[in-house]
């Protein structure tokens, strides 16, 4: 079992990520998830490949698997291994290291487009609504219970910026982290990079 580092153990130069190069989820349709994500979501099936033989790499435990990815936008991508019909329960989402879900970022316009799809394909949904502070969300699944969610920001308009958009001020987080802990000395270095103004 991996241990925890504590925050004094964090490198003096971080690391600078980009963002999601991509994020892998199962079927055990990929014609299925195809059909939902491309002709339903309209996310580019760019790459389609079976996993060499032999190979794990922390791949799903069966051979040969089809392992296909879609363009999810801002140089990002969605992936789907396609595992044998029945060979795996179907997931607690709401389990402890489960996917409980993915947002994805669209402008207020596309968001309204994207509704009018999900509409015209039978997909329920719940939404769009402010889910946090100016952040407006709209929640549906796949055809696999997956369950995804789709985000703007309102006050970004058609050109989102999502992390400076969402950043809150140091004092609305310590608000929050303070029923975590009243450690102090953590407090400060968590939120060391935080503005006193969002």
């Amino acid at each position: 079992m991996m241990t925890s580092p504590s925050l004094n153990d964090r490198p003096s130069l971080p690391l600078k990520f980009r963002g999601v190069h991509h994020l892998v989820l199962n079927t055990d349709d990929i014609r299925e998830t195809i059909d939902f994500y491309w002709g339903v979501l309209g996310m580019p099936l760019i790459h389609a490949m079976k996993v060499p033989a032999g190979v794990s790499r922390g791949n799903p435990p069966f051979e040969r698997l089809r392992h296909y990815f879609f363009d999810m936008g801002n140089d990002s991508m969605l992936a789907f291994f396609e595992l044998p019909k029945g060979a795996k329960e179907r997931a607690d989402r709401d389990g402890v290291a489960a996917m409980q879900h993915v947002s994805f970022s669209l402008s207020p316009g596309q968001m309204d487009r994207l509704v009018e799809r999900l509409d015209a394909a039978g997909v329920v949904r719940n939404g769009p609504f402010e889910a946090a502070p100016g952040t407006f969300s709209t929640y549906f699944f796949d055809p696999h219970g997956i369950r995804l969610e789709v985000s703007y920001q309102v006050a970004d308009g058609e050109d989102q910026h999502i992390v400076e958009g969402f950043r809150q001020s140091r004092e609305q987080m310590l608000a929050e982290l303070r029923t975590v802990t009243e450690d102090t000395a953590w407090l400060d270095r968590v939120t060391a990079g935080l503005t006193q103004e969002a």
